[in-house]
């Protein structure tokens, strides 16, 4: 069967699949393998064990269940509780100070997880409700939340980016370096959007109400606040200051990060038997359901680059005759399109492998590449109507929330995080200036 024929019959398998809502890891692995066996017959096999070997036996992957299991213990001991006061009171009386508290909490949240659910699940459980009872305007409530929430892929040590500097055997410490920078253009954008909106807008987050809610901390509360804030935040400094300094693999940090949560659980007087058996088990159900969808993907894209997808991909774009950016631009509408339908795991297992050497072949560095793929996948999670974001929001918000209310709500948030993608895109220092500062 020649490639582009396969390629059309896989793509189309997939669609139908998901419309089907069949499980995605069993779906993409079914189809490679159905398509497959009537492609090569039994030789096909052969592709099991080596995948297997690769994706369950990597050392870098260990770090996946490490990370979800140190976010499980952050959830549940509440110290993201601890967190969120920390931020509201370096925030102040600011108009709109909660919802910049909550982005600020999410930057921490993500800085420790890696993974957007419990940036979403933390800070919207803790803060949606205060905002709408002292009248936040409700589209801004909800997009904070969503926006701040998805920062977690790309705040390192971010899971996506360890999956795609495994898969196109890049170095993951350059890949955090150069997500740094991104990442703080981003929360300072997002700040300054709900400062100028507000400011535009007072009606958005009445300052009178707010202050009529926040009383005077006494001192004693305002010492334990920050004594708390700061002991999270020297969590965040062990777990990428290990990696950045070359003292500890993603692998080790992660452990640290999973030690380092326990301990803080134990100081801040929150740990509790049963919030450690149900961090764990929680941990085991996800990490169980990550680790069928990678295998999955990892069993297409193999089968599909054993075919010569990458040769059929180069010869597409050398037959286009574009100039390289527009290559580029090419690829991130196409991972912004499967944003849509699918989550940010298996965006980075199918396209990584596959975009990654043709941007390196046109002559762009792969840190690069792989940092503007991160901030495209962060763009589709919050993007109408299949984005992940949507979802786990709905599924904390009150009841009055509307699927309605929190689509609208997130358009002006996608807007500054496409703002970021073009200007890493026109500026590529943004991006490699720290990596090639702090490791050449």
């Amino acid at each position: 069967m020649e490639i582009e024929m396969l390629t059309a019959v896989l793509l189309l398998c997939i669609l139908i699949f998901f419309a089907l809502g069949a499980q995605v890891g069993l779906a993409l692995g079914g189809i490679a393998m159905g398509v497959g066996y009537l492609t090569w017959g039994d030789s096909l096999f052969n592709i099991i064990p080596t995948t297997l070997e690769s994706t369950y036996f990597s050392f870098i992957l260990l770090a996946i269940p490490l990370y979800i299991y140190m976010g499980q213990l952050l959830t549940k001991s509440g110290i993201g509780d601890a967190m969120f006061n920390f931020s509201q009171m370096i925030v102040g009386r600011l108009r709109g100070s909660l919802a910049i508290s909550v982005i600020g909490v999410c930057s921490m949240i993500g800085a420790m997880v890696g993974i957007i659910g419990a940036g979403i699940m933390t800070s919207g459980s803790i803060a949606l409700r205060p905002m709408l009872e002292r009248g936040y305007n409700k589209r801004l409530a909800l997009g904070v939340i969503m926006a701040g929430g998805g920062l977690g892929i790309l705040i390192p040590p971010s899971i996506p980016m360890i999956m795609f500097a495994a898969s196109t055997q890049n170095s993951v410490g350059r890949m955090f370096l150069g997500a740094m920078m991104p990442a703080l253009l981003t929360v300072v954008m997002l700040i300054a959007y709900v400062i100028i909106s507000c400011w535009l807008n007072p009606d958005r987050a009445p300052m009178d109400h707010e202050q009529e809610q926040a009383p005077e901390l006494p001192a004693n509360e305002k010492f334990k606040i920050i004594r708390d804030g700061l002991f999270s935040m020297l969590l965040i400094v062990a777990v990428l200051g290990s990696i950045i300094t070359g003292i500890a693999t993603p692998t080790e940090s992660g452990a640290i990060g999973v030690a380092g949560a326990i301990l803080l659980a134990i100081v801040f007087k929150r740990f509790k038997w049963k919030m450690f058996t149900e961090a764990g088990f929680q941990t085991g159900i996800l990490v169980s359901v990550a680790m069928w969808i990678i295998f999955g993907a990892s069993v297409f894209s193999n089968f599909h680059l054993l075919m010569g997808v990458q040769n059929m991909v180069a010869g597409f774009t050398e037959g286009l005759d574009m100039p390289p950016i527009m290559i580029i631009i090419m690829f991130q509408l196409i991972m912004l399109l499967l944003g849509f339908i699918i989550d940010e795991f298996i965006i980075v297992l199918m396209c990584a492998p596959l975009f990654t050497p043709i941007a390196v072949s046109l002559g762009y560095d792969p840190i690069w590449f792989g940092v503007l793929m991160i901030i495209n996948i962060l763009i589709a999670v919050q993007t109408p109507p299949y984005g992940f974001a949507l979802f786990y929001l709905k599924g904390i918000a009150p009841a009055g929330v509307t699927m309605g209310e929190i689509y609208k709500s997130v358009t002006p948030f996608i807007l500054v995080n496409l703002s970021v993608l073009i200007l890493c895109m026109v500026f590529p220092e943004i991006v490699l200036w720290l990596p090639n500062m702090v490791m050449g």
